[in-house]
């Protein structure tokens, strides 16, 4: 079936947010003494939000006794600085415009946090036709529901829309709903993940106008 919608995952997808992530964490790490790590060493935790970024910064998990703390401090150092470094990837503005002319909704489909998405689409000036947030719903990703909550602001249903991911996470979550999982290969790709080619999508691309193709 010919998609009519396609949503995108937001970090390591749509927007390469890895700096202002990094920053936040690197900034904690700095006050605390500690050298600040590459964009390298930290960009492939990026699609894990805080809890991949604390974990390849300090080595922590959510279980651990200091990570609620942590935790905090990275969200409010990130608040202060959720678009300075952020931009879409390449070839992203042009693959929008093309589904534009093309009459197919998009729309973004994310585990971030509404206060910091909104943020995000208002500074890189997107007209998505849905968002659906970490807190959109009352699950995230693997989990379908914010996926299907997507499909019903659009008036598609999950057979008719196509989903576009960076992490294992997003292929599943887009199986679970009865959507066509497409894997980017110019996303995070978190190392315990397997890449891109593991995660059973129906195709994996490399640049952002190979989506038309599968459409």
């Amino acid at each position: 079936m010919p998609s009519r919608g396609v949503l995108f995952d937001l970090d390591g997808t749509l927007a390469d947010t890895a700096p202002d992530l990094a920053a936040a964490v690197n900034r904690m790490r700095i006050e605390q003494g500690h050298e600040p790590l590459s964009i390298e060493r930290l960009r492939p935790f990026a699609s894990a939000g805080a809890r991949g970024l604390l974990h390849a910064a300090y080595g922590i998990k959510p279980d651990d006794a200091d990570y609620a703390a942590l935790r905090e401090t990275f969200l409010e150092y990130y608040a202060e600085r959720v678009c300075e470094d952020t931009r879409l990837f390449p070839g992203i503005a042009e693959l929008l415009a093309e589904l534009k002319a093309r009459g197919i909704a998009w729309g973004i489909v994310t585990n971030k946090a509404t206060r910091f998405t909104e943020r995000i689409v208002t500074e890189l000036r997107l007209e998505p036709d849905c968002v659906a947030c970490g807190d959109t719903t009352p699950h995230l990703k693997p989990h379908p529901a914010s996926l299907l909550h997507a499909c019903g602001q659009i008036k598609l249903g999950p057979a008719e829309c196509t989903y576009l991911g960076d992490d294992v996470r997003d292929m599943k979550a887009a199986q679970a709903a009865g959507m066509r999982p497409i894997a980017v290969e110019w996303g995070y790709h978190h190392p315990d993940s397997g890449g891109p080619g593991t995660w059973q999508a129906a195709a994996v691309i490399h640049h952002p106008l190979e989506l038309i193709e599968h459409l």
